[in-house]
């Protein structure tokens, strides 16, 4: 072969390759799902241990993924960006389920030099995973509420932790609130569609804010072109919500209904404050002093198992892939309580 013709030979061959792969990206189906789909669940508290409800949940439904919150990403006092409520590990990770470090960043960390902090966010969850001998998956996910106007620095900043964790043969996935679907997907490897927290739960008279059909219907139209992988999580959680007549004063996450000296039963799922009392306790922003004063209410919010399934049923309508793992919202013994296990494996089904 003349060294002409091996030069044309080679340039046809480099031009196959390129028109290949870009026919590959191009014939990515939009509703492709995520790779190497398992049962999943969120844990996001700030100490990680497991009782015994929790392991027998891992087990029984076969959850193989732990999607774990390491740390938060804020703005401190000073105006920088520092980490957060840092995970402290004191426990082990069971057989056979595999980690995904997730860190959730607050939008107004956006308006910063986000991208000056990409190395050393990823330093430090490696650092975190290898110090508590973490079973981690190839894989960091980033959580953030970003919006239209912090988009392009979000999406600059995910740029930057995919280059680095593609240093370490590692993968990016991110969260998808119902409101990102009508924007451009960020440059990651999959999405998790976050199905909760659909409504506000400052509303008193607002339905249930925690997953409500009707507020997930708007944005169905948006899910079957969405050009990401998706999967799906879907909550377990509930939420006790005090009002001072109709404005939201806090979540109540430790409070007995049964003190009588307190709560008067107001029908189901709702109390009435009887008396004015002062109560330390854990609120919605952490280690506070809930004021409790005569009149006010208190309402219990919790998504019917009908109406999560009603929910996955429309998306899966709309993106036969998307339920191929589900991430159940959130890995805590209090929360598993409010469904049973028919509900559960029909949350899970394939």
């Amino acid at each position: 072969m003349t060294g002409r013709v091996k030069k044309i030979a080679i340039a046809a061959a480099v031009l196959l390759v390129g028109a290949a792969v870009a026919i590959g990206l191009l014939s990515r189906p939009a509703g492709a799902g995520v790779p190497e789909p398992e049962n999943s669940v969120y844990y996001w508290r700030t100490t990680f241990k497991l009782d015994s409800v929790e392991r027998d949940f891992l087990r029984r439904y076969d959850v193989k993924k732990i999607y774990m919150r390491y740390f938060d990403v804020v703005v401190n006092a000073e105006g920088q960006l520092r980490p957060n409520a840092t995970l402290v590990f004191a426990d082990t990770v069971p057989a056979g389920v595999k980690v995904i470090p997730t860190v959730f960043m607050m939008e107004n960390c956006l308006s910063h030099d986000v991208d000056s902090v990409a190395s050393l966010l990823v330093k430090r969850v490696r650092q975190m995973s290898e110090t508590n001998e973490v079973p981690v998956a190839d894989e960091l996910q980033i959580d953030c509420d970003w919006t239209a106007r912090s988009q392009a620095k979000f999406f600059s900043f995910l740029s930057h932790v995919r280059d680095l964790l593609k240093e370490h043969g590692m993968t990016l996935s991110v969260t998808v609130r119902l409101h990102q679907l009508s924007m451009a997907p960020p440059p990651a490897d999959y999405g998790v569609l976050m199905v909760y927290n659909t409504g506000d739960f400052t509303r008193k008279d607002g339905g249930d804010p925690i997953l409500n059909p009707d507020d997930v219907a708007p944005y169905l139209k948006h899910v079957a072109g969405y050009d990401l992988p998706l999967c799906a999580a879907y909550p377990c959680f509930s939420w006790n919500l005090l009002y001072s007549g109709s404005t939201f004063k806090t979540i109540l996450y430790d409070t007995r209904f049964d003190d009588a000296s307190l709560f008067a039963a107001a029908g189901e799922g709702k109390w009435v404050v009887v008396q004015n009392r002062d109560i330390p306790q854990f609120g919605s922003t952490g280690s506070e002093v809930i004021y409790f004063n005569a009149g006010d209410s208190v309402i219990h919010r919790c998504p019917s198992p009908d109406d999560i399934l009603k929910v996955r049923t429309a998306l899966s309508h709309q993106r036969k892939t998307i339920n191929n793992q589900v991430i159940l919202y959130s890995l805590d013994s209090k929360s598993l309580n409010n469904y049973n296990s028919t509900h559960y494996e029909k949350i899970f089904s394939h």
